[in-house]
């Protein structure tokens, strides 16, 4: 990992990647995965250990446990962005109008809850834009901002439960 990082060698990659790779796969199709998506995040887990060679921290963990924690994230990216919804079918034609008691509600609610956010700490706010306003996984705002990703979900939930308490 210190000749990657320090000096991009690509033969200490080519045999991190020949060790790696397939261990990283097999462990992705025993978590679940099928065998396309653990070769596509085997790709991806390769190229981020040569892309954040620099965020490697031998005294926090081994270069093992450094790409299996990488690998583990991946899927889980991989997981929710295929579980997204399919937008609904659009109909042709003109739409009922809805009560007029209804687009009210919804004009309130809507403002509480852009006054909510706006209330925020700027931290927890920021956040909140970006995963649902941007739409964007934890692990890419945490690529993104550079915070580890327990503190990114932290204040996520953080700043929902604020949300939730406001909105009832």
């Amino acid at each position: 990992m210190v000749r990657i990082h320090k000096e991009k060698d690509r033969a200490a990659f080519a045999e991190l990647y020949a060790h790696f790779a397939p261990r990283v796969k097999g462990f992705l199709m025993k978590s679940g995965a099928d065998a396309s998506l653990a070769e596509e995040c085997a790709q991806e887990v390769m190229v981020t250990v040569w892309n954040k060679a620099h965020m490697f921290d031998a005294s926090r963990a081994s270069v093992a446990t450094w790409i299996f924690t990488i690998a583990r994230n991946r899927k889980i990216d991989a997981l929710r962005k295929q579980r997204r919804p399919e937008p609904e079918d659009l109909t042709w034609g003109p739409a009922e109008e809805p009560a007029q008691a209804d687009v009210i509600a919804l004009q309130q609610e809507s403002e509480t809850l852009v006054r909510a956010i706006a209330d925020l700490p700027a931290q927890q706010r920021a956040l909140i834009e970006k995963a649902y306003f941007g739409d964007l996984t934890h692990s890419e705002i945490a690529a993104q901002t550079g915070l580890p990703l327990g503190t990114i979900k932290s204040r996520i939930r953080l700043a929902l439960d604020r949300l939730r308490h406001t909105m009832k």
